[in-house]
């Protein structure tokens, strides 16, 4: 178990000014001051820490962490402060004459006490935060999750998109209960879903894709964001064969707007059979909004539906090798 003062690693991975905007609309700080030792100033001190500290706190933290926020000011519970998702408890005798860069650095002391452990790795120009909020992480398993980012991730971005962030961040929670998700730059991991696959470190090959893919919100179609995704993981995963992770045989029920595996494997026979560097153009398509459905029929000379009409027809053509480690 690893627990460090955080206050300054955590700057340097999450800009000062990422949640500069709206963040005073998306979280809320009700201040409780039983005792009526507060003033204004003290007042403002804390509200403007708690700006620069929660919502990067959260962004970090991971699963559904609160907005809204209680803190209260208290006497003999402690001693500086407490705090957790939620809920903050200042020591008003504490807190009077303390700077405001004071306040904020023991407020995110007290708040990163909530993670289990947090390390910050660097290698040839890519950085790597881990933060993991489940005490039975495996650290086998900790340690090929970062592995696997460092062997793919940086391929992934010269192949695909050399503009991608090179500071990501991994956030191990328990309360999150899908296998993975990925926002901006941060990948969120199921603890419970980890700890059943311990040998799926190729989540991380799709998770960190759809960094790379960066689209940003528009209306681009799931399936085929998911599809390439998935594509990633079969062509560059680092070992798929030790996860057991395959691409489904075709069958006539599925569609290529399944996603995930059955899009990917499609994509497989296409990239084989009809243009190769398809998939990498519809990428870079889909990151400068330029993507339409028109868009296969004029790389291809066919429609999406055509093309899947003709990977009916002869799915077999196709060869599939898979990565290993072994």
């Amino acid at each position: 178990m690893i627990k460090k003062l955080l206050f300054l690693a955590f700057i340097s991975f999450i800009g000062a000014n990422t949640f500069a905007q709206n963040r005073e609309r998306e979280y809320k700080i009700t201040i409780n001051d039983k005792d009526s030792a507060t003033n204004a100033i003290v007042d403002a001190k804390l509200k403007a820490a708690f700006f620069q500290v929660y919502p990067k706190f959260a962004q970090a933290d991971g699963y559904r962490t609160k907005r809204s926020v209680v803190l209260d000011l208290v006497t003999a519970e402690t001693p500086t402060i407490k705090a957790k998702a939620g809920e903050i408890k200042v020591n008003s005798q504490w807190v009077k004459n303390k700077s405001q860069k004071k306040i904020q650095k023991e407020l995110f002391s007290a708040l990163s006490k909530n993670w289990v452990s947090y390390s910050k790795e660097k290698h040839k120009g890519y950085e790597l935060t881990f933060i993991s909020k489940d005490p039975d992480l495996d650290p086998a398993l900790r340690k090929k999750l970062i592995a696997t980012y460092f062997e793919i991730y940086p391929t992934l971005v010269k192949t695909f998109n050399d503009k991608s962030t090179h500071d990501v961040l991994f956030v191990v929670d328990t309360a999150y209960k899908a296998v993975a998700e990925a926002s901006g730059n941060r990948i969120l991991f199921s603890a419970g879903y980890m700890k059943a696959h311990p040998t799926d470190i190729d989540v991380v090959t799709h998770e960190t894709m759809h960094i790379v893919q960066g689209y940003g919100y528009s209306a681009d179609p799931v399936w085929l964001t998911e599809g390439i995704a998935d594509y990633v993981r079969y062509k560059y995963g680092v070992d798929n064969v030790g996860s057991k992770w395959s691409l489904p045989e075709y069958s006539a029920k599925q569609s290529y707007k399944n996603s995930y595996r059955i899009t990917a494997r499609f994509f497989a026979w296409l990239e084989q059979n009809v243009k190769p560097g398809l998939i990498a153009t519809l990428d870079q398509q889909l990151r400068a909004h330029q993507y339409s459905e028109q868009s296969w029929a004029a790389l291809t000379g066919k429609t999406v539906d055509q093309l899947w009409e003709d990977y009916g027809k002869e799915p077999q053509k196709v060869s599939l090798t898979y990565s290993s480690k072994k």
